[in-house]
């Protein structure tokens, strides 16, 4: 089983929406997944809800509801046989939890958005997993997200220059993309929806995969830049693919089968 944790103390770096969407690939790919949200916002649990049970099965856990009834042990369980678990952190984490979030993780991804201000928040989280959480930095556990970014602008520029300073690897470069907007409303990962509608994220995803699948990874020849900026409005396209359309792999197990429930 592998724990991906999704963390950054800045609020509005789109932690949940990286978080939704891996789920979303894994699920697709046919592994037993669960997405635990610790969040009290909830937004990945109702993006969870929204989802129709045609399609690939992701188990949510609630970690932010307390329930005097159970221990915290129990509420937190993951099924036998998750082979994914991907965990939504909150904003305002104070760093003396950073050990116990991030202890069983084999990866730790931050997402962070091209401004001064998230800028400078990114640097005190992977200060603070690094001295607080005691990651070592050659484990190769934690990886930076280029989150919501256009290229080719002066923002983005300083972003990278900056990442590039924390000797800390660019694992991903996401773009601004209305799909992941309309994916959040619909219950859909960017990988269920059409190919052709979300081509351009879905490539922007290849090498953050190949990260965490600790694949090689080989680039493609670049599109042009006036076609890397331009969108297609998904509102008529977000429904699902099905997951060979998706991500080229036809099994779409039920969660009981996957994890071997009766």
């Amino acid at each position: 089983m592998q724990r991906i944790v999704v963390l950054n103390p800045k609020g509005g770096s789109g932690k949940t929406t990286i978080a939704m969407n891996l789920a979303s690939y894994f699920a697709v790919r046919g592994e037993a997944t669960v997405l635990i949200d610790h969040d009290p916002q909830g937004s990945s649990m109702r993006w969870v809800r929204k989802r129709h049970p045609s399609q690939p099965v992701i188990y949510p856990i609630a970690a932010y509801e307390k329930d005097s009834r159970t221990t915290r042990t129990w509420q937190l369980r993951v099924p036998p046989g998750s082979e994914r678990v991907i965990v939504d952190t909150p904003a305002a984490l104070d760093a003396r939890t950073l050990p116990d979030l991030t202890r069983d993780a084999a990866k730790i991804l931050v997402p962070v958005l091209p401004s001064d201000i998230d800028t400078y928040a990114a640097s005190r989280c992977i200060a603070d997993l690094l001295l607080v959480a005691k990651i070592r930095r050659e484990s190769a556990r934690i990886g930076v997200i280029a989150n919501r970014v256009r290229r080719h602008t002066v923002a983005y520029q300083a972003l990278i220059r900056f990442l590039k300073t924390l000797g800390i690897p660019i694992v991903a470069t996401i773009r601004d993309s209305q799909n992941y907007t309309k994916g959040a409303e619909t219950g859909l990962g960017i990988h269920e929806m059409k190919r052709y509608v979300v081509r351009e994220d879905m490539e922007q995803w290849e090498p953050l995969i190949a990260w965490i699948d600790g694949t090689p990874f080989e680039p493609r020849d670049s599109d042009s830049d006036a076609e890397a900026e331009t969108e297609t409005d998904p509102a008529e396209d977000a429904v699902p693919a099905t997951p060979r359309d998706a991500v080229g792999n036809d099994s779409n197990r039920p969660l009981g089968e996957a994890l071997g429930a009766g």
